[in-house]
């Protein structure tokens, strides 16, 4: 891998590592913001993601489905496999809550923004166990 695909790679991650402190920061205050935090729990996967297929230079569409993501790193390494039903709880979290009249009524609970955390951190753990540490941030 060349340098400056190194540090694409590494800007995907250090993006995937930003949706994560703000999700546990907006979820943290006094009056949590549940419906943006959820968001930046699906964003941070798909970044993880995004890094990863970057990092072995499989071309991937502008997309929110982290479940085609999945697939598409799956084809290369079928350990992605095991991140197959936290794709499918996330991805509907990139446009649920953002629009008036969205899929998900009324706003996330806490119970669901802990799950969606929970299965963001594991997807950008997975990702981060399966590349070389000098892409990692």
């Amino acid at each position: 891998m060349d340098e400056a695909t190194q540090e694409l790679v590494r800007e995907w991650l250090r993006r995937a590592e930003r949706d994560l402190r703000s999700a546990r920061a907006l979820a943290a205050q006094a009056d949590p913001l549940l419906d943006t935090a959820i968001y930046h729990c699906q964003q941070a996967a798909e970044k993880s993601l995004k890094g990863w297929l970057q990092a072995h230079d499989i071309p991937f569409a502008k997309t929110h489905d982290l479940v085609e993501l999945v697939k598409l790193a799956s084809d290369k390494d079928r350990s992605f496999d095991a991140l197959e039903k936290a794709a499918e709880i996330l991805t509907p979290y990139a446009t649920a809550f953002r629009y008036p009249g969205g899929t998900f009524e009324p706003l996330p609970t806490n119970e669901e923004f802990d799950e969606a955390l929970r299965q963001a951190e594991r997807v950008c753990a997975f990702v981060l166990e399966r590349l070389p540490k000098e892409v990692r941030p």
